[in-house]
């Protein structure tokens, strides 16, 4: 492919009219998505951190029951989960295809992944912390939200930088489906028009956002880290 007809790749006629809105709102549906799924997530793990067998007030049946519902979620590959849930999705949001319909089954799909990710973070705290804890009186609430919480935030910021990043493909398959975004530009103008330069741009711009998910989570997450060791740096002196 010469210089020339780089230029008049298809990529760079449509850029303004058509990829820089198939961007914006892939960026729409997978902050949404996150946002939402986030919510759900903390919800359901701060539960099963509750319920776990190692959790602060143990019941392992209903962490058995909770947990067979969120795997299953969980099984169910995001292009399918979009398509089954098209009728609730419809119920929702009032259609079935596009942006605002897409978030809904990215929000399902989501939010077990989310808790799971959570829920492994808060555990791994160190329990010499959390008996200390509750030996000055502090209720599991407090527990939660004052020790485990941010003791295991670097563990949380990592993992989310994952979901967010996985998460990221599932809006351009999405797009298979009727979601629009950047899938929907690389399957339609790219490979159903054999535009073998527009489908290797929309590769490129994914992964420049996924370098900048990345970049961001890690900045983050040194943030946070360098944030834990100042608190304990300080505990110790004041001790």
């Amino acid at each position: 492919m010469d210089f020339g007809t780089l230029l008049d790749a298809q990529f760079f006629v449509n850029f303004e009219d058509i990829i820089l809105p198939a961007i914006a709102s892939t960026i729409r549906m997978l902050f949404f998505s996150m946002i939402f799924g986030m919510v759900i997530g903390i919800a359901v793990a701060i539960l099963f951190v509750m319920v776990s067998p190692y959790g602060l007030a143990p019941k392992p049946r209903l962490y058995k029951f909770l947990g067979f519902w969120v795997n299953m979620i969980r099984s169910f590959p995001v292009i399918i989960l979009i398509v089954a849930m098209s009728p609730l999705t419809r119920a929702i949001v009032g259609t079935s295809v596009g942006e605002k319909a897409a978030i809904v089954p990215l929000t399902i799909a989501a939010f077990p992944v989310i808790a799971r990710y959570i829920e492994s973070s808060l555990l791994e705290v160190d329990r010499n912390v959390i008996l200390a804890a509750r030996s000055f009186g502090a209720s599991n609430m407090q527990i939660l939200v004052k020790v485990m919480f941010v003791e295991a935030m670097p563990s949380i910021v990592s993992g989310m930088t994952t979901t967010i990043i996985l998460f990221l493909a599932s809006t351009a398959l999405a797009g298979a489906v009727g979601a629009g975004g950047l899938g929907a530009v690389a399957l339609t103008f790219g490979y159903q028009r054999f535009d073998d330069m527009m489908m290797y741009c929309i590769v490129a711009i994914l992964f420049v956002m996924v370098l900048l998910i990345q970049g961001l989570g890690e900045l983050l997450y040194r943030r946070v880290k360098k944030g834990n060791k100042k608190k304990i740096k300080l505990k110790k002196e004041r001790n």
